[in-house]
């Protein structure tokens, strides 16, 4: 599981660092929208108080440490449960994605109270109303990886008796 580690902290490492060059760096906080290049990369500050798209999002701070207390105990059952198949380099990568960008989003619950979302894309006259950060790309790609990757041996046979 040390692949598993090493991806997870470049992961947060990315995020955190990504977050604070723009949030602060930038100051989109307070500027909140710096076309990069349009419409295919733009910047738009937004703070998700819920989960994706601000699903389950609520202004109390109740709501906000149950989204912490949800997403460290998936983190941990994810690394658990992969653990089981540590020899599959593309499943430790899987998992040190999805525990990597989670973390980088309880860390900006803790910091910000909310999850600091700044990337919109949009593309062929399709208008994007949504911002992500790069927590949530590596939460959806190690999600997939360990979908796609983990399992697959051969099932243990029952003795008979």
């Amino acid at each position: 599981m040390r692949l598993a580690g090493l991806v997870a902290l470049g992961v947060f490492m990315l995020d955190q660092a990504s977050k604070y060059a723009v949030v602060h760096g930038m100051e989109l906080d307070r500027r909140l929208a710096v076309d990069v290049w349009p419409p295919f990369l733009n910047f738009r500050m937004a703070w998700n108080q819920g989960v994706n798209f601000g699903l389950f999002s609520g202004e109390s701070d109740t709501t906000r440490w149950i989204l912490i207390a949800v997403s460290l105990l998936i983190s941990a059952w994810v690394w658990i449960w992969s653990r089981k198949e540590a020899s599959k380099p593309l499943v430790e990568i899987s998992t040190g994605l999805l525990v990597g960008g989670a973390l980088g989003n309880v860390v900006d619950r803790l910091v910000y109270g909310a999850v600091a979302d700044f990337l919109n894309m949009s593309c062929c006259g399709i208008a994007n109303p949504y911002s992500f950060n790069v927590a949530d790309i590596t939460i959806f790609a190690g999600a997939t990886g360990l979908a796609l990757f983990s399992g697959g041996g051969t099932p243990k046979r029952r003795k008979t008796p």
